[in-house]
């Protein structure tokens, strides 16, 4: 007799000498690999399952402390060139693109795909196992405030470049299409970066503010390079507008001054407490201009807005010390400092005191780029785990051949559709603006939008990921594989560029602004989208329920009037949910009400209007926002006085 663990199951066993395959067949049936009992098998499978069995015989047979290091009898899932394998994106650009602008976009992106797959993937996990790290002092004494990336960071810049992944959108070569192609790039290069899809944000950001402003003379040096597709040239750029008092709330959170120099330039003094990619090259911030006496104006009317370059010609920084490097739950393949700016030079490039109008182009591109990387995650983790489905077995069959195992597949697979048309809505939008071809409804939906993408993507990648995580068992938990990798890097999205309900109230701010005729608009699209439809026998059900809801929305618009400022504010999210849900649910029907829609573009569209479309009217309905805010207005209440807080 002897004792020996068997690591492949997990349990120990007392057993007799036995001669090789004497138990094998109880533990095998539990084991089982492709090609198994309840699965066909082909001859190729056949062939490595009877080399599987023989490893599991020799293993059993070796002594103990003989044996090699075990391994789980399950492969790692690959993917291929992700623009080939993405259907759903390649049926959209036929759909939308001019053909000559496909043919050539087609070619692009499939080239793109195989570069990502062989070139960038690999970059990115180096990224990911050589996190960015700070050193303060040389060996000297001397504080050099040095923040040291890895190769393969300084790399993907240069790639980024080459690949014009800021520069399509900006020469136009396609005229509206261009800015599409240029966010199908992003989004087929997120997932895989390394992190890097944030600087390219900013990036992004920086030079639509800059065009925005007439590209004017000082600044046309730094758009050349914000926009080149040189990696020698080619610059990244930060946005600088967390302060220790808040991020969102720059009006009463931003304490940096500026001071007016004899030349005419400024010097900036303050201390930003959170800034992404602090290792690029310039930076757009916000600041308070000090008059001669030395006083700022406070609120946002006393904000104006900055562009300074973050080191000079030497290498050497401008009057900046790193304090230190954030350490975050994800996104740490990228460097995110504390930044004192001690007299900083810096360029005026707003007029005094509109600083908060003329970075909020920067925040619309930045927001985009965050609902895209959104998709782009979400698109990864399904794509991972359907091509685990068909190589995991349980239970003696695939994961694939499992119903329940392939509807919550499905489940996933229709959010991530309904975000993906939603975001490529917003962006074809903004193409249109920025080739001088929107019309004022198309300006009107794309403010409207922006924020409504931003804040639901960001929601339905945490879930997604997550739920796509669970689907690899205890493989999705462990670090090596990557995958909580992704989750880390997913998580901060609904939180970057806004939060939840910071932009569900500037959702609310828009319907304001245009007095009404954004959601007239909003209105009006979906009525059409929904026409286009009709004809369609197999899309009546969710025509009928995207109908439905847009009748609820209108009689809660009706009676919103009624309501109090603070129970408007109580429905914002649930009203940001409901555009969200009801221009997804028209889209997803437009898509499948095309001559050549699959049977999953159907099967999508009908599955999506099977949801409450509407959840602020029927939150509305019961009453809940009136209990809500009843119930708001009680716990602060309770929790000043001091005399009832519980204690700490």
């Amino acid at each position: 007799m002897f004792t020996c663990r068997l690591p492949r199951w997990g349990f120990s066993a007392t057993c007799k000498l036995w001669q090789p395959g004497a138990f094998l067949p109880r533990v095998w049936e539990r084991c089982q690999p492709p090609g198994c009992k309840g699965v066909n098998t082909t001859a190729g499978q056949g062939q490595q399952v009877g080399t599987q069995e023989k490893q599991v015989l020799e293993d059993l047979e070796m002594p103990l402390a003989r044996r090699e290091t075990e391994t789980l009898f399950q492969e790692q899932p690959e993917t291929g060139n992700q623009y080939l394998e993405d259907a759903l994106l390649q049926s959209y650009l036929k759909t939308h693109l001019p053909p000559k602008v496909l043919e050539e976009v087609n070619q692009d992106l499939e080239r793109f795909g195989n570069r990502l797959l062989t070139t960038i993937k690999p970059l990115g996990w180096e990224c990911e196992l050589n996190p960015p790290v700070f050193r303060q002092y040389d060996a000297w004494g001397r504080r050099v405030d040095h923040i040291v990336t890895c190769s393969a960071w300084r790399r993907m810049k240069e790639i980024a470049a080459e690949e014009g992944l800021i520069a399509e959108a900006y020469e136009r070569r396609y005229s509206n299409w261009s800015r599409l192609h240029q966010a199908v790039k992003v989004y087929l290069f997120s997932s895989l970066s390394g992190g890097f899809s944030c600087p390219l944000a900013m990036t992004d950001g920086a030079a639509k503010v800059i065009e925005s402003l007439g590209i004017p003379g000082s600044l046309k040096n730094a758009f050349d390079h914000l926009t080149s597709r040189d990696p020698k040239k080619f610059w990244t750029s930060g946005q600088w507008m967390t302060e220790r008092r808040g991020g969102s709330d720059v009006a009463n959170g931003t304490e940096t001054v500026a001071r007016r120099q004899p030349d005419g330039t400024y010097r900036l003094y303050g201390f930003k407490w959170f800034t992404s990619a602090a290792d690029s090259d310039v930076a757009l911030t916000l600041a308070r201009v000090a008059d001669a006496e030395g006083e700022v104006k406070q609120g946002s009317s006393g904000l104006s807005l900055f562009f300074l370059r973050v080191r000079d010609e030497e290498g050497k920084l401008n009057s900046i010390q790193v304090q230190r490097l954030k350490d975050k739950l994800g996104t740490r393949q990228m460097a995110t400092a504390e930044l004192w700016l001690d007299g900083a030079k810096a360029e005026l490039i707003s007029a005094e005191g509109h600083g908060v109008a003329s970075i909020s182009n920067m925040l619309n591109i930045t927001r985009i780029h965050n609902a895209i990387g959104a998709v782009a995650y979400m698109r990864r983790m399904i794509s991972l785990s359907r091509e685990y489905a068909r190589r995991r077995v349980a239970f003696g069959k695939l994961l694939k051949d499992h119903p329940l195992h392939m509807q919550t597949m499905a489940r996933m697979e229709v959010q991530t559709r309904g975000a993906f048309l939603l975001i490529m809505e917003v962006v074809r939008l903004l193409g249109l603006v920025e080739a001088n071809m929107a019309s004022e409804q198309d300006q009107l939906l794309l403010r409207l939008l922006t924020p409504v993408a931003k804040l639901y993507t960001g929601k339905q990648a945490s879930a997604v990921v997550v739920e796509a995580m669970e689907s690899f068992g205890g493989q999705g938990y462990m670090e090596d594989t990557g995958l909580p990798v992704i989750v880390r890097d997913t998580l901060v999205l609904s939180i970057w560029e806004g939060t939840t309900n910071i932009l569900s109230l500037d959702v609310l701010r828009s319907l304001t602004k245009s007095q009404g005729q954004a959601m007239a608009v909003f209105f009006s699209t979906v009525q059409k989208k929904l026409e286009l439809a009709s004809s369609t026998a197999k899309l009546e059900p969710a025509v009928k329920q995207t109908r439905d809801a847009l009748s609820s929305l209108a009689r809660f618009m009706q009676a919103a009037g009624s309501k109090g400022a603070a129970t408007m504010e109580l429905a914002a999210r649930d009203f940001s949910y409901t555009l969200a849900r009801i221009y997804t649910g028209a889209l997803l029907i437009e898509h499948a009400a095309r001559p050549d829609a699959s049977s999953t573009d159907i099967a999508t569209a009908r599955r999506w209007c099977n949801q409450e479309l509407c959840p602020v009217a029927t939150e509305s309905e019961n009453s809940s926002y009136e209990a809500e805010a009843a119930l708001t207005d009680s716990a602060l209440a309770y929790e000043g006085s001091p005399a009832r807080r519980a204690p700490l």
